[in-house]
């Protein structure tokens, strides 16, 4: 009987209080809510992450996209380009340079009735604006006589421009000119042509008649 009591004795000693236990549920807990703290942390990350990468994505599929129509734009615009250059015929009795027609009259006229005439045939006298084309007209029209293009500072005297309203940004004068020959009304311009050079340009009364080229 005495060991019986000695053994329970024994038992009870071992046995935890109650807030022995409570302590141990509290330690062990403790990492569970920690866990659970950083699987939060990680799911806000985690969503986080994919709002950036779906607003990044937007984004660039709405540059894909816009760059998708400007690529459509060129190439049509491109494609209409080709079709004109392909189909630019001009008509009989002209002369094709570049992107224009060009007509050589062989009548004598004022200024004025050169570029109605030419008005008239859909075009007007014709625009200098590159050496090129100075060079181009020079060799179109091999012959003494001058001719009529579309220049002239008959709005304001010494403030040349072409006939469809741009100013003179770049010109081929031949020395000396325009001199208004001494205020005689010189105002309309015309060009003249010169076997050894790319030929100049000339002020001129515009009531002279003479030969003309239209462009279109």
């Amino acid at each position: 009987m005495e060991n019986d009591e000695n053994t329970y004795a024994n038992s009870s000693s071992f046995r935890a209080s109650p807030r022995e236990g409570a302590i141990y549920f509290q330690r062990w807990k403790r990492p569970s809510r920690a866990a659970a703290v950083c699987l939060g942390l990680l799911c806000v990350l985690l969503l986080a992450g994919i709002i950036s990468l779906s607003f990044y994505q937007s984004n660039q599929s709405t540059s894909y996209n816009n760059l998708t129509k400007e690529r459509d734009q060129l190439q049509k615009e491109n494609e209409n380009l080709n079709k004109k250059i392909k189909g630019r015929r001009c008509p009989e009795g002209w002369r094709e340079f570049e992107f224009s027609c060009y007509y050589i009259t062989n009548e004598n006229k004022t200024w004025m009735q050169s570029s109605e005439e030419c008005q008239e045939l859909g075009a007007d006298l014709v625009i200098i604006n590159s050496k090129e084309e100075q060079v181009f007209i020079n060799g179109l029209y091999q012959t003494k006589n001058n001719v009529w293009i579309g220049l002239t500072d008959s709005v304001t005297e010494g403030t040349w421009k072409w006939v469809d309203g741009t100013p003179l940004t770049t010109a081929n004068w031949g020395r000396g000119q325009p001199n208004g020959n001494n205020g005689t009304d010189q105002d309309c311009g015309e060009f003249v042509y010169h076997p050894t050079s790319q030929g100049w340009w000339n002020d001129e009364k515009c009531s002279n008649k003479q030969n003309w080229i239209c462009e279109k």
